[in-house]
Order: structure tokens, then C-alpha cells, then sequence
């Protein structure tokens, strides 16, 4: 089995690179476990306590249960993934069911963070882009999506996004194995990304 972390800020086109790994590889080959899954369960918070989370900092996640649920998926084992909504700021009643597969790609903003999941990883992939083109991207999806204002996805990203970027986001790079700049729309970079993996799952499977 073959472990690959792929961090970078958010809507830097993390999940473009994943879908293109997705794509590459055999059908049914790849499982994605999304760190956004794995926010932290605040049933016993107020709403307003709850709105008030900063989900760009590394306590808003439960790295206990990723890391435990990343060693049962290598041991064989399936897992049940939770699954978080945005809409209410906290996890749902319903999980996923996820099968290990020969590649099990985890993939978020702090993928890179933890070291203890970092020490799981064969491959370490961060996806670079400009600051701008992200800040757009966020824009467009939050409001679709996340029933957001673009004031308040302006001003979320001055006081959250920006700073916790830096402080945390950013310095992960460091760790990468290889780093993917222009994010998404870097197709020669994703294609030797993809050639590279196809290069190590065929390499642990003789």
C-alpha cells in the first residue's frame, strides 16, 4: 500500500491533483481520506461557539482518530470516515464507508502538519498557487457553496485565512517531496506526478 499526503492552502487545486492521480491509475485503485472530514466533533458546543472555531488552525482537527484510521486502512482493515458539514459546523450522523486500497491518498489544507501522519506518508505532495487566484477561488466557492457573503469570505480571509496560512500552511512546504506550482492547471507537473506514483505502486507490487 502506498500512503501519499497532498497539502497546499485552500483553493489552491488540491483536488484537481487528486483527481488526476485518481485518473491515472487502475479503476478502484484509490481511496481519497479528506482532512476535512476530520474536524473535530463539537456536539457539546453552542452554535456561536461553534461559528466561532477557527478551521484553519491545527486544533480544529481530530489527528487521533486520522491517524488512527490511516494505521487500521494500512493493517487491511476498512474504516468509516466521518463526514463534516460546513452548514452547521459540525460532523453528520452519517459516515463513509472506505475499503483500503493499494493507494489511500489523504488529502487537505494540513495534510503536511502533523508529524506523526507525515511519518505514514511514502509520498509528500504540496500544491503552490498564488495567493490571488485562491483568494478568488475561495470567494466563488464559499458563497455557492458555504451560503457565505463575499464580505465575509473578504474578511474571513484578512483575519483567518491569511495569517493561519502563514503561520502553519506555508512552512509545510518544507516537508514536501515535491512541490506542484500553479496548482491545478500545472498539467506537466501533474503528469510526472502521476507517472512517478504509477512508478512506485508498481515497484512495491513486484
Amino acid at each position: 500500500m502506498t500512503i501519499i499526503g497532498i497539502a497546499g492552502g485552500t483553493g489552491s487545486g488540491k483536488t484537481t491533483v487528486v483527481r488526476k492521480i485518481v485518473e491515472a491509475l487502475p479503476p478502484d485503485y484509490v481511496a481519497v481520506v479528506p482532512l476535512d472530514s476530520y474536524y473535530n466533533d463539537t456536539t457539546h458546543l453552542t452554535d456561536d461557539q461553534r461559528r466561532a472555531i477557527n478551521f484553519d488552525h491545527p486544533d480544529a482537527f481530530d489527528w487521533k482518530l486520522l491517524i488512527k484510521q490511516i494505521g487500521e486502512l494500512k493493517e487491511g482493515k476498512a474504516i468509516e470516515q466521518p463526514t463534516y458539514s460546513y452548514l452547521i459546523s459540525n460532523r453528520l450522523a452519517e459516515t463513509v464507508h472506505v475499503e483500503p486500497k493499494p493507494v489511500i491518498i489523504v488529502e487537505g489544507i494540513m495534510t503536511l502538519v502533523n508529524r506523526k501522519l507525515r511519518d505514514m506518508m511514502d509520498l509528500k505532495i504540496y500544491v503552490d498557487c498564488d495567493s490571488d487566484i485562491r483568494l478568488i477561488r475561495n470567494i466563488q466557492r464559499d458563497t455557492i457553496e458555504r451560503g457565505r457573503t463575499v464580505s465575509m469570505v473578504m474578511e474571513r480571509y484578512i483575519q483567518v485565512l491569511k495569517p493561519m496560512h502563514e503561520q502553519f500552511i506555508e512552512p509545510s512546504k518544507r516537508h514536501a517531496n515535491i512541490i506542484i506550482p500553479e496548482g491545478g492547471s500545472n498539467i506537466p507537473g501533474i503528469d510526472i506526478v502521476c507517472k512517478y506514483i504509477e512508478h512506485l505502486c508498481t515497484g512495491k507490487d513486484e
